[in-house]
């Protein structure tokens, strides 16, 4: 709920920190923004810090856009102060090998219990309040009410927000290697969101879908459709899969009648 709604976001990394303090302005983002960076000493007008520790408050939520080592030690820093969540944009965990695995591992006990989105992935755009906790561009719009779109690939959200086509969008949000936080937790908590009027998947791999036909029910009964679309059914398709998120895409037949019954 606070990572949802955040009041307070702290972002830690230069030029990725420096672009969504601008892209929370350009949407009129009304919270506390505390940049950290261990040089800097001012980004686009907001005081930096130098540390988790040396920040005003527990943030509700965090951007940790810095390489994945320094991203494992600011995760345990920020699960001790007991932030909201945190989301973590660096690369090189489960899908670039067996080191990488490792340092997934590390990154899930560094978190405890603290809500952790990614790693690889750009993060959550909230357009009912303004929260842009996103490294780049994005072409949305604030809205009161309008559907969320959960994607496995954050070139796919970056690209959807910019359609111009008259749907309105509350929310977006990429996965990653959904390491602690799943694409089911995503579906549950947009739909119970009353400002979302619909969901939207767009989905690499289909990893649990007993917990999957369980979130399916939980909108329906909310009154909320989904759109779901599905990739990987091709052989080449499903290795782009594996490399991108170190995801299985499955067998599209058991998906195609997995859907169906649903």
């Amino acid at each position: 709920e606070r990572l949802l709604k955040p009041r307070s976001i702290a972002v830690f990394g230069g030029g990725v920190a420096e672009e969504l303090v601008r892209q929370c302005d350009r949407m009129g983002y009304e919270g506390e923004i505390w940049p950290v960076h261990p040089k800097k000493e001012e980004i686009r007008g907001r005081k930096v810090y130098r540390s988790v520790e040396d920040l005003p408050g527990s943030p509700d939520a965090a951007y940790v856009g810095v390489n994945r080592n320094l991203t494992i030690d600011i995760v345990r820093d920020l699960a001790a102060r007991d932030a909201g969540g945190a989301i973590c944009y660096a690369t090189g965990f489960t899908e670039a090998g067996e080191e990488g695995s490792e340092l997934e591992k590390q990154l899930l006990e560094a978190s405890g219990d603290m809500p952790l989105v990614g790693p690889n992935c750009y993060g959550l755009l909230n357009y009912l309040d303004g929260a842009i906790i996103w490294p780049d561009q994005q072409g949305g719009r604030r809205v009161d009410r309008g559907v969320a779109i959960v994607s496995m690939s954050s070139n796919v959200a970056f690209n959807l927000s910019m359609q111009r086509r008259g749907l309105p969008i509350a929310y977006m949000m990429s996965l990653g290697n959904q390491l602690k936080f799943k694409l089911e937790d995503a579906m549950l908590m947009f739909a119970r969101e009353e400002r979302v009027t619909a969901l939207g998947l767009y989905l690499e791999a289909m990893s649990d879908p007993v917990t999957f036909e369980k979130a399916v029910g939980v909108a329906r009964e909310l009154g909320k459709p989904i759109v779901a679309i599905k990739t990987g059914r091709s052989d080449v398709a499903q290795q782009i899969v594996v490399s991108h998120t170190a995801s299985m895409a499955g067998s599209d037949d058991l998906i195609t009648d997995l859907f169906g019954r649903l």
